[in-house]
């Protein structure tokens, strides 16, 4: 029977483990849930820099980075509209955010992201991340990727809740867990999150080549 080689099992360990950090995905390197979120000011479709710091009267927002070309962020969007339209008037409206760089993903130019939310008549602001510095900040690495925010006394805006929408992207008629709703109602109830981390569903973003 051979020996075993123990030197090389313990390297071959040690680059095991260094390629399984190396793919970690960008969500793990930024804002976990009970982080301070940083502001932006983004281009929207129809030409004005949008901030959080604009909504004056918001209690929290609902910022999801999203796309035109995604199948997974397709089938989100009326949901995200029907989140929208419930929990804005309860002071936590949609910000949308477009991370994919169009040289990878030409379809998601700001021209189209423009039609798209004609077409779709979004009522939130569909914002372009062009340097992808929010993107990487807030550490989203699918589309759809959702981060519910909770503003503080001091102004402040909390991680609150990260993830997907809900346990079904194909049939919002088979939805049995909405993670999303589920996390809203505990704030604008005035709880803590019950479960504040859920697994994004979507694809990959496109990021800037080197």
């Amino acid at each position: 029977m051979k020996k075993l080689n123990l030197p090389f099992l313990y390297m071959a360990c040690l680059l095991l483990v260094g390629m399984l950090f190396s793919a970690v995905p960008a969500s793990d390197n930024g804002y976990q849930v009970g982080d301070t979120a940083r502001d932006f000011k983004l281009k929207n479709t129809d030409g004005k820099l949008v901030s959080m710091a604009d909504y004056k009267d918001a209690k929290g927002f609902i910022v999801t980075f999203t796309c035109n070309t995604c199948p997974y962020a397709i089938a989100y969007e009326d949901r995200l509209i029907d989140l929208h339209n419930k929990y804005a008037p309860k002071g936590y409206p949609v910000v949308a955010i477009n991370p994919n760089d169009v040289k990878v993903s030409p379809k998601d130019s700001y021209p189209d992201m423009q039609q798209r939310a004609k077409d779709k008549k979004f009522p939130f602001a569909y914002l372009q991340d062009e340097t992808q510095e929010i993107t990487k900040a807030y550490g989203a690495s699918r589309t759809p990727h959702l981060y519910i925010l909770q503003k503080q006394k001091d102004g402040s805006l909390k991680v609150a809740y990260i993830g997907t929408i809900d346990d079904n992207y194909k049939d919002a008629s088979a939805v049995q867990k909405k993670y999303a709703e589920a996390a809203l109602n505990d704030l604008v109830q005035g709880k803590q999150v019950s479960q504040p981390n859920t697994k994004a569903i979507g694809c990959t973003i496109k990021w800037r080549e080197a």
